[in-house]
């Protein structure tokens, strides 16, 4: 038997009833034809996903763990298959979509406090992904980042305006041996070992090897992940360094420091639908990400200190 989404929704339909006769009816066909279709998911799955009892029919272990996957795909899938919305640029519902970063934050906050403007928020690890989103009219405006020499490709339909270019970081533990220096050499890093996130569909990492290689070797890289907390964990332990935002937080076991020269760099961009609801107020848009980016910078110590040292030398 080949699965089907029509199988899915089956199983997820008998795990909402908690009874085979009330998925039956919520489906539109008789007991004996659920429980047989039942029986057929069952043997595709090669494992029991109910039990019956007395007080109805609930989820064996491997049941539920088909069904958290199930209801996951199938809300997909439905996101998907629904398209734009008819009322698309009438609806007063802007969709906002990102890469989690102080500046999305302080965007949105700056946007929720706007007078008749809902908002919805979407964020998501790729910010091709989120281009792409925008080009197919399923967000209105997002932030994102792209990479001096891998900048995002222009879309007709998308505007887009720069907010703000700035030096990749790195995060080592605070008992690393070059934790205590104002900046640290990328050669020095050589014989770390690296967690790096995996590539985001513009560059990334591709430009951390290259300044790498650039520096003379090619890092170790045991551990790739995008769960910054897990990164964090990894870094305070001291089991390895990463390379970040120059606006990510210090904290304990941590310490976020300059690379010397400024190998690597980032940029921050602020990007909208031209025909969508918010493209009247792309200048706005710019405005409340550049706000929320200094707002960000001034809450980084190691940032503030590093732009002090630069007396305005840093590439705009």
């Amino acid at each position: 038997m080949q699965l089907e989404l029509r199988h899915l929704r089956v199983i997820c339909a008998i795990a909402d009833a908690g009874s085979l006769s009330k998925a039956a009816i919520a489906v539109g066909v008789s007991q004996p034809a659920l429980t047989a279709q039942l029986q057929r998911v069952e043997g595709a799955f090669g494992g029991q996903l109910f039990r019956r009892g007395r007080l109805g029919i609930t989820p064996t272990p491997f049941g539920q763990f088909v069904l958290t996957r199930a209801r996951s795909i199938l809300l997909t899938v439905d996101e998907l298959l629904s398209g734009v919305r008819a009322d698309d640029d009438q609806s007063d519902v802007a969709r906002i979509g990102g890469y989690v970063t102080p500046m999305l934050s302080g965007l949105l906050s700056r946007l929720f406090a706007v007078p008749g403007v809902s908002i919805t928020v979407h964020t998501e690890y790729s910010p091709r992904l989120l281009l792409d989103l925008l080009a197919s009219r399923r967000l209105d405006a997002a932030t994102l980042v792209d990479y001096p020499g891998n900048e995002l490709p222009p879309v007709p339909s998308v505007g887009m305006r720069l907010v703000a270019t700035e030096p990749v970081f790195v995060l080592m533990s605070s008992g690393h041996p070059l934790a205590d220096e104002q900046e640290v050499r990328l050669a020095d890093l050589a014989g770390d070992d690296w967690v790096i996130s995996p590539p985001d569909g513009v560059g990334w990492p591709e430009c951390v090897y290259s300044a790498c290689q650039e520096a003379g070797f090619t890092p170790r890289v045991p551990h790739s992940m995008t769960e910054q907390t897990m990164i964090r964990q990894l870094v305070a332990g001291g089991h390895a360094v990463s390379p970040c935002q120059a606006t990510v937080q210090d904290g304990p076991g941590i310490v976020v420091r300059p690379l010397a020269g400024n190998p690597l760099w980032l940029r921050h961009l602020v990007a909208w639908r031209r025909d969508g609801p918010l493209a009247r107020r792309a200048e706005e848009l710019t405005a409340f990400a550049a706000q929320a980016h200094r707002e960000a910078i001034a809450e980084r110590p190691h940032y503030a200190a590093w732009l002090a040292r630069q007396h305005g030398t840093a590439p705009a």
